[in-house]
């Protein structure tokens, strides 16, 4: 059998198509920096994120370790280089609904979901969000705070627009319009639907991010129950300047200093029950190492202790980044399995049960 030569053995592309366009489907950090680099090669990317914003969960981070620079200092100057770059369309509140074709001459719909506000028209003044008369719970501070049914998702989001919330009175039952009056470049748009846009692509890039771990799912931690119980990512907006207390780390119940904080590790992870992960994060031990010495910086009479299966910090610099916390003075790290025993009605504090090898039973 003769064999074709090699010119011939090459993918067929059809013609009039957008071989060279490229579509990144996650618009975190990841996504973000694929976009900028392949349109520095010279390619037109779609940037596909389903958020009203670029940035993803990084946005939300306070510092990065394992050198505790700012998080949204390192990513927001990438926001403005996408939406400034020539080759960068971003897409955003917008979702992947399907996907035909093949390597080299996909057609990807999209759907661009409604804002109630018309991106040309919105200049980011926030009018609008200073006359809503509905609070809702801000997702992006993890409902540690309030936010208006319209608003910019954060100060630094790319594109600068607002959106409605579901929660809105009109959306619900049509009975208020306040936003569309005091907006002087009429970009309200109460009647928008979802839109439908269908683009013609080389190569897609997966850049979807994670969900973090639904904590209810451990009842025995009492989260969404107990007051002070948090997640790593809550207590991120709380160590955060533009958190919902603007830094100051305090307790959800009563807006007091906490002066005893309990950490512990793999909550959802490494666990061989439904519902749960059997695998390592990777990144759990270190990111309790960074919020560990970032709030001994915010308050260095704060008691540290962090409860343990393994510290699997590996990475460069990782292995002295824990050291650095572990010999900080008030931190104790204990290697226990634990769990939480219960709220004190009066102070809203938390009690813990752990057991040590010498120690049996606390």
């Amino acid at each position: 059998m003769k064999k074709e030569p090699l010119d011939k053995q090459l993918l067929k592309i059809p013609a009039n198509n957008n071989f060279g366009d490229v579509i990144v489907v996650g618009g975190g950090i990841s996504g973000i920096q694929a976009a900028l680099d392949i349109a520095t090669s010279g390619y037109k990317v779609y940037l596909v994120e389903k958020a009203p914003t670029i940035g993803g969960k990084m946005a939300q981070f306070d510092k990065t370790f394992p050198t505790n620079d700012c998080s949204m200092c390192i990513e927001s100057p990438k926001f403005i280089e996408c939406d400034r770059h020539p080759n960068i369309e971003i897409l955003t509140y917008t979702e992947v609904d399907s996907v035909e074709g093949e390597a080299g001459n996909f057609k990807v719909t999209l759907i661009k979901k409604p804002r109630y506000v018309i991106e040309s028209k919105c200049t980011g003044c926030t009018t609008c969000a200073e006359y809503c008369p509905v609070q809702i719970f801000d997702p992006f501070n993890q409902d540690l705070s309030l936010n208006k049914a319209i608003h910019i998702y954060f100060p630094q989001a790319v594109p600068l627009i607002s959106y409605i919330d579901e929660n809105c009175l009109y959306l619900k039952e049509k009975k208020c319009s306040i936003c569309v009056s005091v907006c002087k470049n009429n970009a309200i748009d109460l009647h928008q639907t979802a839109e439908k846009k269908v683009i013609k692509v080389g190569a897609i890039v997966l850049a979807p991010g994670y969900e973090v771990f639904n904590p209810t799912l451990r009842g025995d931690y009492g989260y969404g129950k107990i007051a002070n119980v948090v997640t790593s990512l809550d207590f991120e907006r709380l160590l955060c300047a533009t958190g919902p207390h603007e830094g100051e780390i305090l307790r959800p119940s009563d807006h007091k200093h906490p002066h005893k904080i309990a950490w512990i590790h793999c909550v959802g992870s490494r666990q061989m029950i439904e519902g749960r992960n059997s695998y390592c994060s990777s990144v759990c031990c270190t990111y309790i190492q960074k919020q560990v010495i970032l709030a001994k910086d915010h308050d260095a009479e704060t008691k540290c202790t962090i409860f343990h299966n393994d510290i699997r910090s590996y990475g460069k610099d990782f292995e002295r980044f824990y050291q650095r916390a572990e010999k900080l003075p008030g931190v104790k790290f204990i290697r226990s399995y634990v769990s939480i025993g219960k709220e004190i009605p009066e102070t809203k504090n938390v009690t813990i049960k752990y057991a040590t090898v010498d120690d049996g039973v606390k």
